[in-house]
């Protein structure tokens, strides 16, 4: 499968290569290669099981994973922030968390296809048939249902601009990073529960839910935002291959700097 997204995926698989180049600079050559490969794999997997969520009947995805960690949901007496990433098994999570919760809602970004944003918000909630799909814009949306006491999936590890972000260390790199995590906390008066993804070596969706954030938001939005990706960045070093490398995450680059995608950093945007 790594070979057919290098053929047929060659942008994708250059930001990516680029992105682990970046991010593991102490990795030799060979090393970043292989990490490349493996990130594919798992990349081309999050491929096939999107369609194997989106599309299957439930029964069949009754065992494709395991969640650990549900008690500090279920121990909740209020709404919540669930903080997770962007990892190559996205959709599985949402498979395997939704079923023990009707109260989750989604905060996602729109498709600029409206036909496959139609189907992806429609097949997205067909686990959950209370799910609310809210644009990640819509801040007041995502307030109102953390107040009315629901839980708010949400992933701010991408490069939406610095319009409403600030630049904060990621793999000590300045990176664009929304604001909207502390704020959301704060105005949805909603602790923030952090919960991450991978693929067990059995190709099983590990699911954990860890303690909500202590002291969280403080009185410092820079530091909470640079917290959110200190914690994320230590959940991506531990299974690397499994990121959503893809993306390019660095794409705002502070004034005076240089872009970091050669020929891929067209619609690159400057810190203004």
């Amino acid at each position: 499968m790594a070979t057919l997204m290098r053929k047929f995926a060659k942008r994708r698989c250059a930001i990516a290569s680029r992105n682990i180049e970046l991010c593991f600079p102490e990795l030799s050559p060979e090393q970043r290669e292989s990490l490349l490969r493996k990130n594919l794999f798992h990349t081309s997997m999050n491929g096939l099981e999107m369609g194997m969520c989106w599309f299957q009947p439930h029964w069949r995805l009754k065992n494709i994973g395991d969640v650990t960690g549900l008690e500090h949901l279920q121990n909740l007496d209020s709404g919540a922030l669930m903080l997770s990433m962007h990892n190559t098994t996205i959709e599985t999570m949402s498979a395997v968390v939704n079923p023990y919760f009707t109260k989750i809602d989604m905060m996602y970004r729109a498709h600029k296809n409206p036909v496959f944003d139609h189907v992806q918000r429609k097949a997205r909630g067909r686990h959950n048939p209370e799910c609310k799909m809210i644009d990640r814009n819509d801040l007041r949306g995502a307030i109102k249902v953390m107040r009315s006491g629901r839980i708010l999936w949400y992933a701010p590890d991408q490069d939406y601009g610095i319009k409403q972000g600030i630049f904060a260390t990621f793999f000590g790199i300045p990176a664009a990073t929304i604001t909207a995590t502390p704020r959301l906390a704060k105005l949805g008066k909603a602790p923030v529960v952090p919960i991450f993804h991978r693929r067990d070596d059995q190709g099983r969706c590990q699911v954990e839910i860890l303690p909500p954030l202590e002291n969280f938001p403080s009185d410092d939005e820079n530091a909470d935002v640079q917290r959110v990706n200190d914690l994320i960045e230590a959940q991506v070093r531990k299974y690397p291959e499994q990121y959503l490398w893809v993306h390019r995450r660095f794409k705002t680059r502070p004034e005076n700097s240089e872009p970091l995608y050669g020929k891929y950093s067209k619609g690159i945007r400057k810190n203004s």
